[in-house]
């Protein structure tokens, strides 16, 4: 099993299952957690039941306030950063023509920029350890595209290309950038689809199910370890087979 113990991570979208279940795989390792997202009961109970997480609320739509948070969540973990999850982000469906600019803008701009500034700002903190992991959650849409989602599968498609730009820039820093792209994972989200339309979805998964959350932490788990050290600028599927790059 890697080992992470003594490293510095924050992970964003932490309140929810995926996010959840990533706390509890770095927690597993001796990583040094700081856990963010917008509900405080969700956080409250992560600090409760792992030892040692430290919380921190923040919401990635508060683009100006993003430095500070990297700033203050750095502190928190005592001023070093060795790694990132940027799991947090939002839907905001509808077909193209009755999209609004500002659910186009909205979603583009918590998935996509908030996302760069998370990247920016934890990349200057780890230049001078001359370290750092940073794992971007991207989505299985992103690649395969899906009705009624062109906000949310621009936002992630442009997660993906972004990665790969700042994992060129800082590779000879020793800062790998990757992504991970989950396909459907059994989380509050998906529980609220109807049966029907879940049986259409598993039945283009060549796995016949639905992921769980801990396969997403699996595989955070693996690219903030130093067996991944020579991976940089890549998307590991996480998808059961519904999508092969």
């Amino acid at each position: 099993m890697s080992n992470l113990e003594k490293k510095n991570i924050i992970v964003t979208g932490a309140s929810g299952g995926i996010g959840n279940a990533i706390v509890k795989k770095l927690n597993e390792v001796g990583a040094n957690i700081l856990a963010s997202g917008t509900r405080v009961e969700k956080l409250e109970e992560l600090k409760k039941n792992f030892t040692g997480i430290k919380i921190l609320k923040f919401d990635i739509s508060q683009i100006n306030k993003i430095e500070e948070f990297i700033d203050n969540a750095s502190n928190e973990l005592g001023g070093r950063l060795d790694g990132i999850v940027n799991n947090a982000g939002i839907t905001q469906d509808n077909l193209a023509i009755r999209m609004s600019l500002d659910e186009w803008q909205k979603v583009i701009n918590i998935n996509l920029t908030s996302t760069f500034l998370m990247n920016k700002f934890a990349i200057k903190k780890m230049l001078k350890n001359k370290s750092g992991k940073i794992i971007n959650i991207t989505s299985v849409v992103g690649h395969t595209g899906n009705l009624g989602q062109a906000n949310y599968t621009a936002s992630k498609a442009g997660i993906v290309a972004m990665s790969k730009s700042l994992a060129i820039e800082y590779a000879k820093k020793n800062i790998n950038i990757n992504c991970i792209s989950p396909g459907f994972i059994k989380t509050a989200m998906t529980d609220k689809i109807d049966d029907k339309f879940k049986e259409v979805i598993i039945s283009k998964i060549p796995s016949a199910r639905l992921g769980e959350p801990d396969d997403i932490a699996n595989a955070v788990l693996f690219l903030s370890s130093e067996e991944s050290n020579y991976i940089n600028g890549e998307t590991l599927h996480v998808n059961g087979g519904m999508y092969m790059s």
